[in-house]
Order: structure tokens, then sequence, then C-alpha cells
């Protein structure tokens, strides 16, 4: 018996299952393109699974009608729904709602959607259904006023252009429209009507703003294509339709980004009401959207137009940190090369060296002959003139050339050797100055990256309290939580859009560093690329193997003494020294023994007599006046006391060598330090790379997890709040952790006075090969 009725519940259960209804939809367009087929899945994808199993839903590809914006054929496929075998027929579109809204009855179920925007509809808002038989229609509050208003607050626009699909200009009162709204607005418009998106790029004159009405139908190639072009002409553009549409370059929209999902959950949920059993007459139509600002900051910026930090705290941005405005995009390399070039200090430090090397010319020119030419006019007094024989007349005029030429002095010898070592220590000064100077160029370059990334997580971070917020808003409203959840998301909002405005000038203070590095005006705008280990100009930055080398303490401690001895070999720091030390040396022998040497030096004169005249200008016989002379003399000199200079010159040299040495021997033990505390900071960041990455994994995991558990009040909002902490910290170190790598691996170059990326792979390789020759003389 048992058996028996166990067979007659499954027989009775099949039947029940071979009973479950089908529905066939068919579907009203007024246009099509390749974008709108993902949407139309999704749609199918909502109906299907809102239905689930009371009923079989089909979409026969038949019963999808486009119209092609033509009334007469949007008529004639209404007609062939009703006619063949469609059960529930969904109208979308403008000339679809002017066929479907002027049906006297339906003799099929009929769901308009998605007709007209709400400016263009007089409807009395208050009123929840259709209550027409078979039939409903779906608004959402979308305005194109509240849109206008909007765009006007951000740029200030004088004439909006409006494009629109051009057929669309004979079925919707929009002069009317317009006028009453731009007339509140005290601006003017110009209608674009367009059947492509060369109809708009190609009618851009006379307006300072573009506004797409319309747009639904064009491909995403044809969004970026206009994008593009509103950039361009440099006008601020905003949208009617999605977020989807602003990330592909449009400036901004005032659409949420779950409109389109909302609106496609509700025409889910009214076909399925209908196939339960509840009519369409009844069911709600009116969809209450939640707009939103979102705006594309690279594209904002493009065109000029200023954010407004007011409008920060209710505004979601995507786009990333990049300077659309940019007139250079620099690479580090670039950076560098151009800061060596360019760099105010380094020129000022170039003329150190080039003043030094004048000295040394200077001291070698007391080697080089000295001539004077001299000439002179006298006269005597007449009575002295006339007894003088001729030897000093009353008139007389004449000249002279003297030659004077050192052959021999240990003071100048001395002095050309001093000089040249001096030149040599401002050169080395000169290359210290240029390595640090490397250094802080790509310490500024990654800190703007750095900053960058700071302010896009900040950013991230601030859209997360905003959702964050909904949870809180929502659990109020449901009564699952007190009011103050939602206050203290409110004020950690305020307080996020605080720290963002801050991220935004510490970033654009970055810019003005790394200008005054380049001796550019600080408000030229540049921009900089992203770092990346293995990629671009450090794709031959073998991470792994140093990784490898630090990792392991065998091989760590001689890499490290490899590396001081490489550091003291080419610092500049001691080279400098040690060419201040063969100064004071040869300042030293010079005032020992040098002192003794003597000062040789050849003195030739040659005289001229050009005129005598008056008294005394003859001689009487056998006397003759001589008009040329010359003589030469040699000159040798030895100092024997000198005030007692020379000793003091001699303990004061001593006492600075022994300085000099002092310094020496500090900077060799700075150099082990900075070395030896180089390699252990890279060994941090090395293990920061892999580490920051699972924790911010495992944050963000948590922070999902808190939010959800947050949302049916299984944790307080304290937890929620320190996940949200956690997770921003993560993401921090994360997208930090390279930079920090690769600046502790410039800054451990720096110490070595020696950079990779600046150096051949010759050079590069030679260096490795003197590590393992390193290696070997210690086995």
């Amino acid at each position: 018996m048992k058996k028996q009725l166990t067979a007659l519940v499954l027989c009775i259960s099949t039947i029940v299952l071979a009973q479950k209804p089908n529905y066939n939809i068919g579907v009203l367009l007024d246009n099509n393109s390749a974008d709108l087929t993902p949407i139309v899945e999704r749609l199918k994808s909502q109906i299907s699974a809102v239905v689930g199993e009371d009923a079989t839903i089909s979409f026969p590809l038949e019963n999808f009608l486009v119209n092609g914006y033509d009334l007469q054929k949007a008529k004639q496929n209404y007609e062939q729904l009703l006619n063949n075998d469609t059960d529930i027929i969904l109208a979308f579109g403008v000339i679809n709602n002017e066929v479907v809204s002027k049906q006297s009855s339906y003799p099929k179920p009929t769901i308009l959607f998605g007709a007209v925007n709400s400016d263009f509809i007089e409807l009395d808002l208050s009123k929840t259904s259709s209550g027409i038989s078979n039939f409903t229609y779906l608004i959402d509050s979308q305005s194109f006023l509240d849109d206008f208003k909007i765009f006007k607050e951000l740029t200030e626009f004088k004439t909006l252009g409006i494009a629109i699909e051009r057929p669309l200009m004979d079925f919707l009162p929009l002069k009317e429209t317009f006028d009453r709204e731009f007339e509140e607005l005290n601006a003017d418009y110009k209608l674009i009507p367009f059947d492509n998106a060369a109809d708009i790029t190609q009618n851009l004159t006379d307006i300072d703003a573009i506004y797409l009405a319309g747009g639904f139908f064009l491909a995403q190639d044809d969004i970026k294509v206009l994008a593009k072009a509103f950039i361009q002409q440099g006008l601020p553009s905003f949208t009617a339709l999605g977020i989807d549409k602003v990330k592909e370059g449009i400036m901004a929209t005032n659409q949420a980004d779950d409109d389109f999902d909302q609106f496609l959950r509700r025409i889910a949920l009214t076909v399925e009401g209908y196939i339960n059993g509840r009519p369409l007459s009844e069911m709600p139509v009116y969809i209450e959207n939640k707009s939103r600002l979102t705006i594309n900051f690279n594209t904002a910026e493009a065109v000029g137009a200023i954010i407004k930090y007011s409008l920060i705290n209710n505004t979601d941005f995507v786009g990333e940190m990049k300077n659309a405005l940019s007139e250079k995009q620099f690479d580090l390399l670039e950076v560098i090369n151009e800061v060596l070039n360019k760099n105010l200090f380094l020129q000022s430090s170039q003329k150190d060296v080039d003043l030094s090397s004048q000295d040394v010319k200077t001291a070698k020119s007391n080697y080089l002959p000295s001539i004077t030419a001299a000439a002179n006019g006298t006269y005597t007094d007449p009575e002295l003139a006339e007894i003088s024989n001729g030897q000093n007349p009353e008139f007389q005029t004449a000249g002279n050339i003297t030659l004077e030429q050192v052959v021999f002095s240990e003071s100048a010898n001395a002095n050309i050797s001093i000089q040249k070592s001096l030149q040599k220590a401002e050169q080395e000064n000169f290359n210290t100055d240029q390595l640090d100077l490397i250094f802080d160029a790509t310490n500024v370059y990654f800190n703007v990256l750095v900053l960058k990334t700071n302010a896009q997580v900040q950013l991230r971070n601030l859209d997360l309290t905003k959702r964050n917020l909904e949870i809180a808003t929502q659990n109020f409203e449901a009564g699952e939580s007190g009011k103050s959840d939602m206050l203290r998301f409110r004020s950690q909002l305020a307080q996020n859009t605080q720290t963002m405005v801050q991220a935004i000038n510490q970033l654009e203070q970055s810019f003005v560093s790394l200008n005054q590095l380049l001796n550019n005006p600080v408000n030229t705008e540049i921009d900089i690329e992203d770092a990346e280990l293995g990629e671009g100009i450090f794709e031959t930055y073998n991470y792994n193997q140093l990784r490898d080398l630090l990792d392991d303490p065998v091989s760590r401690e001689p890499f490290i003494e490899f590396l001081i001895q490489e550091a003291k070999t080419n610092a500049p720091e001691l080279k400098s020294l040690g060419y201040n030390l063969d100064a004071t040396e040869r300042n030293i022998r010079l005032n020992s023994g040098g002192r003794f040497l003597p000062t040789v030096a050849l003195q030739g004169q040659y005289n001229q007599v050009f005129d005598r005249s008056g008294l005394g200008s003859t001689v009487s016989p056998p006397f003759a006046l001589v008009d040329n002379n010359y003589s030469v003399a040699l000159n040798v000199s030895i100092p024997i006391l000198n005030q007692n200079l020379n000793n003091i010159n001699r303990q004061t040299a001593i006492i600075q060598k022994d300085q000099l040495n002092i310094n020496k021997e500090n900077t060799e033990l700075a150099i082990a330090a900075n070395v030896r505390n180089g390699v252990l900071n890279l060994i941090n960041e090395i293990s920061n790379i892999e580490l920051s990455k699972v924790s911010e994994e495992t944050a963000k995991e948590a922070l999902e997890l808190t939010q959800t558990a947050y949302s049916s009040g299984a944790v307080n909002i304290i937890q929620l709040i320190d996940a949200q902490n956690n997770y921003l910290n993560a993401q921090l170190d994360r997208a930090n952790a390279i930079y920090n790598y690769l600046i502790n691996a410039l800054q451990l170059e720096r110490f070595l006075g020696y950079y990779f990326l600046l150096n051949s792979k010759e050079s590069n390789d030679a260096f490795t090969q003197r590590f393992l020759e390193f290696l070997n003389s210690r086995n």
C-alpha cells in the first residue's frame, strides 16, 4: 500500500512539474547596437532569475523587434507581437512610447519602460500605479533640469550644446521644455541633433560645454571618439547616461552606479509579479533613483574644469591620478638627465670647479714672462738743464720695455701643485653633489609616485566610507541600528574628505619640488611614469637574485663587506679628502726644507729716448748722447728669516693634515655604517613587498566580511571602522612597498657611489665579476 501511495505522489508531482507555464516575452526597441547585446542578456538573466521555478521564460529571437525610429514600423512591430505567440510585451524607447501609450486597450500584458525623461511628461507622481488593465509603465526620477543645474555649478557655462538623437526631435517638446528651463538657469543652449558621432563632433561651435541628452545606442568606440573631441575642444561634458560613459572619458554624470541594474531588476520584478497573479494595473510605476555626481578626474583636469572642494563630499571620481595637462611625461632616467643638465645648484657647483681651474692657471702664470712698457715726458728747470751737458734737457720724451721671468721658485712650484690638488678635490666635491642630486631627484620622483598612490587610495577610501554610510543609513531606517552609527559615518566622511583634499594638495606640492629640481617654472604642468620592478627602465633590475643574496646570512656578510670596499673605492668624499691631504703635505714640504731653496729670476730692460729739446738738449764735443740702451740682470734670493712665518705655516699645515686624516677616518666609518644600514633597510623592504600583498588581500576579505556582518547587525560600528582603516593602511603599504624598495635600493647605490641605472651593461657586469672575485679570494 505504501509503495502504491509513493508512486501516486511521484506521478502527481511529475504532472504538476510538467504543467509549469511557459511565457514568451517580446521586446520592442527603437534602435539596436552591438553594445546593447550584453544589456539584453542581463535583462534576460534578471527576469529568469527572479521568476525562478514559477514559470519557464522564453525570449524568441524573432520577437525582438526594432523600429529604427520609424513610427509606422513601431506600429507594425506592436501589431506583430499582438498577433503571434508572445505572452508579455516589453516596450522601450520614445517611438514605442508614442505607439504603446496611445492604445485604448491592451489585449496582451504590456510593460512600457525607459520611455522619456521626466521633464517631458506631465504625470501625477503621487499616482502609484497605471490603473489600466494589462498595462503598466516605469518612470524614473531622472531630470534634465537637475543635470543642467549641477553642470552649471561645475562649469558656469554660458551656452550649452545639447546632443540628442535626430529622430526624437519630432516626438519630444524639446524647445518648449528647454526654453523654460534655461530661462531659469539664466543661460543659452544649442540643440545638436545627431544620427552618428560625427554629427556631434562637427557641430561644437558657439558653445562652451556639451550635454549628451541621448546616445544610449552609440557604440563604446563612438563615446571614446566624442570624449576625445570634447577634450581637444576644451569642452566640459556631461551625460544623461551611466557611469560607464564617464569611465570612457565623458567628464561627468549624475546617475548612480547601480541605476541601470535597479531599472532591470524592477522590470524583472514586474514580470514576476504578473506571472504570480498580480495585475499590471496595480504595479508601482515610479522608480526613485539615488542620483550621485560622478566625475572623471582626468577629463575635468584636461578641459580645465575646477572641482570645488565643497563638491567632493557628494561626488564620486573615476580615472587615475594623472595630469592630463602635462606638457611632458618623464620617466626616472629622463628626470635624472634633466636634473644633471639644468639644475641650478649643480650649475653653481660646476662654477666652483671652473674657478678652481682658474686658480691652477693663476698658479702656473708665475712662470710666464711679465713684460711692461712705460713712457714719460720730462720738463727740467732750464738753469739745471743748461749745465747738465745734455743729460737732463729742458724737454725730453722717453720710454722703456721691461721683461721679468721667474726661472725657479719653490713657492711657485708648491702653489701649482697645491692648486692642482685643490682643483681635483673640487671636482670630487662636484661629483659628490652630482651623486647627491641624482638621489634627491629619485627621492622626489618616488615621493610623487607615493603621493599619487596615497591620493588614489584616499579616493577609494572616501568611496568606501560613502558605501558604509549607506549601509548605516539602511540599518537605521530598518531599525537594526541607532542613529549614532549613521552620524559616526557622516563624521568619518567629513574627515576622509579633508584627508583627500590634503592628499591632492600634497601631490601638487611634490610636483612643485620636482619642477624646482628640473629648473622649470614651478607651475609647469608635468607628469611622471609609474615604476615597476622588471618593467621599463627597471627591467634589468635583478630583484630575485638580490633577494636570494640578502636572504642568505652566509652570503650576506661577504656581500656587505664587498659593497663597503666598493663604496670606499668609489667615494668622491674620500677622493676629495685625499687630494686635500696631497695639497697639505705639499704645503708642509714647502715650509720645511723647501723654504731654503733659492728663487731665481731673470730681468731685462730696453730704454729709448724719443726726443730732446730746449736748453741742455745738446752736448759739447767730445761728448755724445746715446738715445737707446739695455740691461740684463739675474736675481737670486734666499729667505733667511721671515718673521717665523714659515714655521707657523708648517705647524698650521700639520694640524690641517691631522684634521683631514680624522675626517677621512670618520668618512670611512660613515660609509661602512651607511652601506650596512642600507642593506638592512633593503632587506626590510624586500620582506615588505611579500608581506604587504598578503596583508592587503587579508584586510580586504576581512572588510567584506565585516560589512556583511554589520549589515545584519552581527558586529558594531567600531569593528567596521577598524576593518576599513586596516584595509586603508594595507592598501597604502602594498602600493608603496615597491616604491620604498626602489628608493632604498637607489639610496644604497648612492652610498656605493655607483648607480646601476646610469651605467652600461658592461660596467654592471664588471661589478658582478669583481664581487665573484672577492668571494673567491675569501675562500
